[in-house]
């Protein structure tokens, strides 16, 4: 998973991407460290999405930018279009089955 450290970055990943997982964490938050390696392992089912992370502390503009309340965010984009949202506690089987769906949905 590729660190965005920019808004403008995460904002050209997003519309040059087809499919793109976006993780946004926080360094103090241990649930965004718990959850992060999981998702990772989860992604390694869709070799076809994309993924990057975004640490709030780097990047403050993201929350304005993109509603963000509260960290962990998973964000999923399909053509720069965001199809999915999950934050804070985000279940991985949920989550998995959400984008198993969406894969089924575009190869239909």
């Amino acid at each position: 998973m590729e660190a965005v450290t920019t808004l403008s970055g995460l904002n050209e990943r997003i519309a040059s991407t087809e499919q793109l997982l976006v993780y946004v964490s926080h360094p103090g938050c241990s649930v965004c460290h718990s959850l992060k390696p999981q998702v990772k392992d989860m992604l390694a089912q869709f070799p076809q999405i994309e993924a990057v992370s975004v640490d709030s502390d780097e990047v403050p503009d993201i929350a304005g930018a993109y509603s963000i309340f509260t960290v962990p965010v998973v964000l999923f984009f399909i053509n720069g279009k965001e199809m999915l949202r999950r934050a804070r506690f985000v279940p991985i089987g949920e989550l998995t089955h959400q984008l198993e769906r969406m894969q089924e949905m575009r190869n239909a």
